[in-house]
């Protein structure tokens, strides 16, 4: 007969054997027997229990694996003494561990238990009484695991915490439907949504743009595992004041059962940080010098050219390098003899680019006939204002686009313009206009300095040739 048997303590404990010949309920107590064995010997923590005098009365597969001693050598023990404890330790485990059986609660303890091979091991223990049909004290149980192990555990749970409550980046856990299952504050605030309300939606209800782009991420990562490297994913969030371009940098890790005997997907750990500042400062940088060494190029291949006016056009064709996909120079025409407001603008085509293709600057205009620009047009009102002026189709169909751009004497697919005034020796010579289609967008600050900079190099080069022109003009009668 077992310990547990012996010492009357089964049905508090659990029998470890099945019941002997001749007992009564033989069967359900051999079946509960199974049931409680298996349950122990399934469970992931070490388990051991005594009976009210310290005997060892269960000890399941945890426990032997943890110190080495099988149950057979176990059950039947008095306490740790002599065999899973050191003799100096002896009292004041013992004593700890039975104090446990007549105080309420669990009570957490750390022992230095000695494994079969020899060897110590730290272990934390929780132990708690185990009553009687009587109420009384019938035993107590200790569960125990390493202390490392334990300490793990914690931290893990530590950091979990930690991550969704005050981490400075958003972490969002994704589940197998690609929908989120827990979301950080910081994640709900870059999402500009509470964090409840997130939980559940598709992904598309949360951001405006760069849904597909998430989407594939999170599904490769569920096929394939964590990508080796962070990505940089440009996305647009919904916000009060409209739709806002953000770049996250990203992070996936898979995230698997641990219960399962083979890795099942649980779902994605997406963690993000917010770089749109970073990356526009880059993009900015890179931008500028660009166009810094554009600009020197074509300063370097002005200054060889003879005609001035054939300057100002290389000037033009290098600037339209990735800036715009059009470009135009009009020059301001005196006023007409008779007739006319003399405070009306004015404006001759002096060099466009080609509408159809791609190709170097043209110039036109030979006749001196003005442009037909309507008042109000965004070139007139750079002259008087001898400012730059910008100007978009706006959000409206492509054919409705299309009319904007023809009426305002422009390539039928321009959408966006900015026109930069040109001026020398305080005058005003004309206006340079860039153009963009819908493939592009809007012109911005940044873009206005750069076209300023340009209509700069132009201006000078016209300006160059007016006088020019005129130096050839007067010493024509000197040399008849």
């Amino acid at each position: 007969m077992s310990a547990s048997r012996r010492s009357g303590t089964t049905d508090e404990l659990g029998p470890d054997e099945p019941g002997e010949p001749g007992e009564s309920g033989d069967s359900g107590e051999s079946g509960n027997s199974d049931l409680l064995a298996a349950l122990l010997d399934g469970m992931d923590a070490a388990l051991c229990a005594f009976d009210a005098d310290g005997v060892v009365t269960h000890w399941n597969r945890e426990a032997e694996r943890i110190l080495g001693w099988t149950a057979a050598e176990a059950v039947g023990r008095h306490g740790f003494a002599g065999w899973a404890v050191r003799s100096a330790d002896v009292e004041e485990v013992q004593s700890r561990l039975m104090a446990a059986m007549h105080a309420s609660g669990r009570q957490v303890h750390e022992f230095a238990l000695v494994t079969k091979d020899g060897g110590r091991v730290l272990v934390r223990t929780q132990s708690a009484a185990v009553r009687g049909p009587d109420g009384k004290p019938a035993g107590l149980y200790c569960a125990f695991s390493e202390v490392h192990a334990q300490i793990d555990l914690e931290r893990s749970i530590a950091l979990s915490e930690a991550l969704f409550e005050d981490a400075a980046w958003g972490v969002v856990l994704i589940d197998a439907d690609l929908r989120p299952a827990v979301v950080n504050a910081h994640a709900a605030r870059a999402l500009g949504i509470g964090r409840t309300s997130a939980l559940g939606r598709p992904l598309g209800e949360l951001l405006a743009l760069g849904v597909e782009e998430l989407e594939a991420a999170l599904t490769h990562v569920l096929a394939e595992g964590a990508p080796p490297a962070p990505a940089e994913m440009w996305v647009s969030v919904r916000t009060p004041e409209g739709e806002k371009r953000r770049c996250w940098r990203s992070g996936f890790v898979r995230l698997a059962s641990p219960l399962a005997e083979e890795p099942v997907p649980l779902g994605v750990g997406w963690l993000f940080q917010d770089v749109t500042e970073a990356k526009q400062g880059e993009q900015e940088a890179s931008l500028l010098r660009f166009r810094t060494n554009q600009l020197h190029r074509a300063a370097r291949a002005a200054c060889e050219c003879e005609d001035p006016v054939e300057a100002a056009t290389v000037h033009l064709d290098f600037a339209l390098a990735g800036f715009a996909d059009h470009a135009l120079i009009d020059r301001v025409a005196p006023p007409p003899r008779a007739g006319g407001e003399e405070s009306e603008v004015r404006l001759v085509r002096l060099a466009a680019t080609p509408a159809e293709a791609p190709g170097p600057s043209v110039l036109t205009g030979a006749a001196g006939l003005p442009v037909r620009y309507a008042p109000g047009h965004p070139a007139v009102q750079c002259v008087e204002r001898s400012g730059s002026v910008r100007a978009d189709a706006g959000s409206v169909p492509a054919e409705l686009a299309r009319q904007w751009a023809l009426a305002r004497q422009w390539p039928d697919d321009a959408v966006h313009a900015l026109c930069a005034v040109l001026r020398s020796r305080g005058r005003t010579l004309g206006v340079v206009t860039f153009l963009r289609g819908s493939g592009r967008t809007r012109f911005e600050r940044f873009d206005t300095a750069y076209a300023e900079d340009v209509a700069v190099r132009i201006a000078a080069a016209l300006d160059l040739a007016d006088a020019a022109r005129d130096e050839e003009g007067s010493a024509g009668p000197q040399r008849r």
